[in-house]
């Protein structure tokens, strides 16, 4: 079996003016842009993607967008569609995350209508699952993933499915400092990808990427990134900042070189 490449990504929310956005980025650049063992990507807001790209240019930085629409174009004020995060320089892009479900009215449906318009466009998506607090206290953390998890994908085919990236991110832990021991991470990584061999075989659920997405930083990264079923990150507030975001690039490396 081919070991899946470690993704640390930095989702920076609605943070960074333009001006900031390129020093951070370049900031990144001279301390992680030399990244091969792990993959790296930052997902900026709209505004700064096409300055980020240049800045980042000639490195090993992927950079994605932090949301699309399902259509190609139109009439739909206010978003962007895959061609046009592509055109920047994207490679990838968040669907589904907790805060555009909780605040902007994404649905498991519109989830897979984004994914399949992302994969169409040749982006790779990084699609957000996970549940609240009052759902994992009333134990029911497995039933809401699942569903995200077959709802979101429904009606993919098992290369497209192989093609996703799946970000685990508790809401309760968001923004929140609290965060999923690693046996709980471990936990639920381990089942999404359980499921996911189920539906689509164990070639597929071998391949895909599981990322945890609750408020990760440098304390915490070393130990969730031995876990076997934990591919990596999306990180929030860690990764506007240049050095605690390289630092977890740094001990991911050192963590994965030394795993199973």
């Amino acid at each position: 079996m081919a070991k899946r490449k470690s993704l640390i990504a930095g989702n920076w929310k609605m943070y960074k003016t333009v001006p900031q956005a390129v020093d951070l980025a370049g900031r990144l650049k001279s301390l992680v842009s030399d990244s091969v063992d792990v993959d790296v990507m930052v997902a900026p807001p709209f505004t700064a993607l096409a300055v980020v790209a240049d800045v980042l240019k000639g490195s090993a930085i992927h950079m994605g967008g932090q949301d699309l629409f399902w259509e190609a174009e139109g009439a739909y004020t206010g978003e962007v569609s895959a061609s046009m995060l592509t055109a920047t320089g994207c490679t990838y892009v968040i669907i589904g995350h907790s805060e555009r479900r909780q605040y902007f009215g994404e649905t498991n449906a519109t989830v897979n209508k984004k994914i399949r318009s992302a994969l169409l466009g040749g982006l790779t998506p990084v699609m957000c699952i996970g549940e609240s607090e009052a759902e994992r206290e009333s134990n029911q953390t497995f039933s809401v993933v699942q569903k995200q998890l077959e709802e979101g994908l429904e009606g993919l085919t098992s290369d497209e499915v192989q093609k996703i990236t799946v970000a685990y991110e508790p809401v309760w832990a968001i923004g929140t400092g609290k965060t999923a021991t690693t046996d709980q991470a471990q936990e639920v990584h381990e089942f999404i990808r359980g499921r996911i061999e189920k539906a689509y075989g164990d070639s597929v659920a071998n391949a895909i990427r599981i990322l945890y997405g609750g408020s990760a930083k440098p304390e915490n990264i070393g130990d969730l990134m031995a876990m076997a079923d934990i591919d990596g990150a999306l990180v929030g507030g860690a990764s506007l900042n240049a050095d605690s975001f390289a630092d977890m690039v740094r001990i991911s490396i050192d963590t994965v070189t030394n795993k199973t």
